[in-house]
């Protein structure tokens, strides 16, 4: 690569499957020859091991990279409690500050050739009063990719995020469907819903179909997603 590449997972909820993903994408990055680093910039939810804080996402993420960024760079706000990001931060006393994440991202921009950022929760999440995860997004200006939790409701949920994104003048770059509920009827045809919606309105390519996976493994999902064409869409809106 010329210059170093990046992009944004949003997703239409939360716990639907925005980390594997994202490690699926660092995986299949890093099969393609690239340097792939991982940022999860709010990870909400911590745990102590050996003295040290750690986030399951961001250590899934780290699993999944071939570049691995300081902790402090992957991820600039650790909150310990698993809940909304404001009402933990204003628990900890923290002032989520989307201008030194912007500077952490510069910055792991010079240590990788592609820098993924996992969002949290859904697209528009509240970080502060005034802002949320769209702030975030616009602030970074990246691509951005949408995972779709396959269940009851995918749809409405979709194209609303999707509206969301493109009224932020956001490109969407692509979109996973990610089989979170193998109970679900009739999924294919959800899939097939969303995906001409997706396709006529914003002109974004479905990625891939991720099965359900049981164990859940980043180089299964990678099996699923085409990474090559979306680094085509990256090189193409990232010279």
């Amino acid at each position: 690569m010329s210059a170093a590449r990046s992009l944004f997972v949003t997703g239409t909820d939360t716990e639907i499957g925005k980390t594997l993903v994202s490690a699926a994408l660092l995986r299949g990055f890093a099969r393609e020859g690239l340097r792939a680093a991982a940022m999860k910039p709010i990870a909400a939810g911590a745990f102590e091991l050996d003295g040290v804080w750690h986030n399951e996402d961001a250590d899934q993420l780290d699993a999944a990279s071939s570049v691995l960024l300081p902790p402090d760079l992957r991820t600039p706000y650790l909150l310990k409690a698993p809940a909304a990001p404001h009402i933990v931060a204003a628990q900890e006393n923290v002032t989520l500050d989307i201008g030194r994440i912007v500077d952490c991202h510069a910055q792991a921009l010079q240590l990788a050739d592609v820098v993924v950022v996992e969002g949290v929760g859904g697209f528009r999440v509240p970080l502060t009063d005034t802002q949320d995860t769209a702030d975030l997004a616009c602030a970074l200006n990246l691509p951005v990719v949408l995972v779709v939790g396959m269940r009851l409701g995918c749809i409405s949920h979709a194209l609303l995020t999707a509206e969301a994104i493109a009224a932020r003048g956001l490109h969407l770059a692509g979109w996973v469907a990610n089989r979170v509920d193998p109970e679900m009827g009739f999924a294919d045809e959800n899939i097939a819903a969303i995906r001409s919606r997706l396709d006529r309105q914003y002109d974004t390519p479905l990625l891939g179909i991720v099965p359900h996976l049981k164990p859940i493994s980043a180089d299964a999902a990678a099996d699923a997603i085409n990474t090559s064409m979306l680094l085509q869409t990256l090189r193409a809106t990232q010279l």
